[in-house]
């Protein structure tokens, strides 16, 4: 296996491989550059192997066992049936769905909430990486070396944008992730969760059940 790193690329708002699709929902808040390191070509999109069908997945640090195992049932899902994902992979649910994701061969797009451009690449990414399905993105400058929730809410936009479907496993009541789902609603995105009454309030919001099984 290859085992050399591709180096971090900058793609301006003005190159061919910028997701235009960033446009439509962030207006005149889109990043002028992106970092990426690995597999550039899985930035289009719809156009590409995504096939359109890139889901974005949220799981808080804090929720029901119950929930945490739906989770880690749907990433084995994602990975049996060639599901394309994109997150910052940063709680410990998500991480754990990343592993589960990583033993797989569907594109995977990581998004961590600082810069990558001196990020140290874990070992176990690097068979991705060398297999052209992972894509590690950021919007941060060098100066970010570090993740913030402030920096985490700005990547967890960025990323609602760049997916086709939205899959929030859990947001407790009066929560930073209900009035982030509150503003994806606005979007008119498919918003998926668990059928389970904690996550009633995002039902009301107009989510619709993961059907996994």
């Amino acid at each position: 296996m290859n085992e050399v790193m591709q180096p971090v690329q900058a793609v301006k708002r003005t190159d061919t491989n910028y997701p235009k699709r960033l446009k439509d929902y962030l207006k005149t808040e889109i990043p002028e550059i992106i970092w990426a390191r690995g597999n550039i070509n899985l930035l289009r999109g719809p156009n590409t192997v995504l096939n359109g069908n890139l889901w974005v997945l949220f799981c808080s640090s804090k929720c029901l066992g119950e929930i945490i195992l739906k989770t880690h049932d749907l990433a084995q899902r994602f990975k049996e049936t060639d599901i394309p994902t994109i997150s910052g992979y940063h709680s410990p649910v998500e991480q754990e769905c990343l592993c589960v994701l990583l033993r797989g061969s569907q594109p995977i797009l990581f998004c961590p909430a600082r810069s990558i451009e001196n990020m140290r690449v874990k070992s176990a990414w690097k068979g991705a990486l060398a297999e052209d399905r992972l894509l590690i993105l950021s919007i941060f400058g060098n100066q970010y070396r570090r993740p913030t929730s402030a920096l985490a809410d700005q990547r967890n936009v960025f990323v609602a944008a760049l997916a086709d479907k939205i899959c929030i496993a859990h947001a407790a009541e009066d929560s930073r992730t209900l009035e982030f789902a509150q503003m994806l609603v606005a979007w008119d995105k498919p918003i998926f969760t668990f059928d389970t009454s904690a996550n009633k309030s995002l039902f009301e919001l107009g989510a619709q059940p993961i059907e996994y099984r």
